[in-house]
């Protein structure tokens, strides 16, 4: 048995979504302009206060956090999520000590140990970002331990490719990359009222014109609506045939998703980013409160934690789609492996006209070709990560 002899967790400089062009950028090739996120206005839970809107930033506790386990025998493993001192604190001072020694291979046991221990304190939240780091840290050391690529390890690929669809509000640019799916960032919520409606409509309207009738298309409110709200909304968007709108409340609203899904009976809903342990998907499955469920696995319970939500949305005949789920490994990997999960997303943070392989988070990681994606097959997730990268990676 091979045990753990460390787990250490720290601030990194990325956030997962791919590099944005800036002076001293890694990427070589110049953009044409700047990327829709550089500006752009994105309506979420904080639209209501004016000084809030225009950036996410300002008022996020963000920071992105990387975790290093390793083996008594010298074999690495490393994971990541965000939220910053937070998260770095708890699997420092909490995770670290109660699992070094333990097995290194025996992923089941360290996330129920990291699952009951957090209990007092609630495992949602903060305490899932910390068990998702710990997480994928060990299935990426347990594929290195046993020379075997992460989608071979939960039973191997479920299909030749990963239909891929890109986020973004750069459209234009996506459909030159190939994706034959692509979603946009709502500009407007429920503080905006009658203009904000308009404006939704009006972006839906025009991309859907840009894009024409046989590219998919959908739109994230980011959290944005109230139930009123996503109603009026959808039944204006009822003529451009959105695949599904997602994020639409706030997620402890449980009741008001139930209430929108009776409302909107005709228009696919997607949910689930900001839902962070299986008992979440349980009660949303139980109840069929959307369609298509999207945690992200930085940040609901790492790759075990998304494989049991897997499982129960399965089960109820839902379909799940990993939240950014191929800008990691990670993600790429266990979508890959699981037959429920047809598609990925490709969040685009880098400027038009950047390759999406010069703006990668981790050096060994695959990006979608022509709207397609194949994994790589290297020991654990693959990561490419040399101990140069990893140092630069560190803030």
């Amino acid at each position: 048995m091979v045990k753990i002899k460390q787990i250490q967790a720290f601030a990194i400089r990325s956030e997962m979504v791919g590099a944005l062009y800036k002076e001293g950028s890694t990427s070589s090739t110049p953009p044409r302009r700047d990327p829709w996120n550089r500006n752009a206005q994105v309506a979420g839970p904080m639209s209501g206060y004016s000084h809030l809107k225009a950036s996410r930033s300002s008022w996020r506790l963000d920071g992105s956090v990387g975790c290093l386990v390793t083996a008594e025998d010298g074999t690495r493993g490393f994971g990541v999520s965000r939220h910053g001192q937070a998260v770095i604190g708890l699997i420092n001072e909490h995770f670290a000590p109660l699992l070094e020694g333990q097995d290194a291979v025996a992923t089941e046991r360290a996330w129920d140990m990291m699952t009951r221990a957090s209990s007092p304190y609630g495992t949602a939240g903060i305490a899932s970002y910390a068990i998702s780091a710990v997480d994928l840290a060990l299935w990426d050391l347990k594929g290195k331990i046993l020379q075997r690529p992460v989608y071979e390890l939960l039973g191997g690929p479920a299909r030749e490719s990963i239909f891929c669809y890109a986020t973004g509000n750069d459209t234009d640019w996506h459909m030159e990359l190939g994706f034959e799916a692509t979603k946009l960032a709502c500009p407007f919520g429920a503080f905006d009222g009658l203009v904000g409606l308009a404006g939704n409509e009006e972006l839906v309207a025009r991309t859907r014109e840009l894009v024409g009738a046989n590219v998919e298309l959908m739109l994230d409110c980011w959290l944005a609506l109230d139930v009123e709200y996503a109603v009026r909304l959808g039944e204006r968007l009822r003529p451009y045939n959105l695949r599904w709108i997602e994020d639409c409340l706030l997620p402890e609203q449980l009741d008001a998703h139930a209430s929108l899904r009776n409302r909107l009976p005709w228009l696919p809903l997607a949910t689930g980013e900001h839902w962070y342990t299986p008992a979440n998907f349980l009660h949303a499955a139980s109840r069929q409160l959307a369609d298509i469920f999207q945690p992200d696995i930085c940040w609901a319970g790492g790759l075990t934690g998304c494989l049991r939500i897997n499982h129960i949305a399965e089960a109820a005949g839902i379909e799940v789609i990993l939240h950014a789920g191929m800008n990691t490994p990670y993600g790429q990997h266990l979508t890959h492996a699981s037959a429920n999960m047809r598609w990925g997303e490709f969040f685009l943070g880098s400027a038009p006209g950047v390759p999406l392989r010069e703006a990668v988070v981790f050096p060994g990681m695959s990006v979608p070709e022509a709207g397609r994606l194949i994994p790589n097959d290297e020991p654990g997730f693959g990561l490419g990560l040399t101990e140069a990268r990893l140092e630069a990676m560190r803030v």
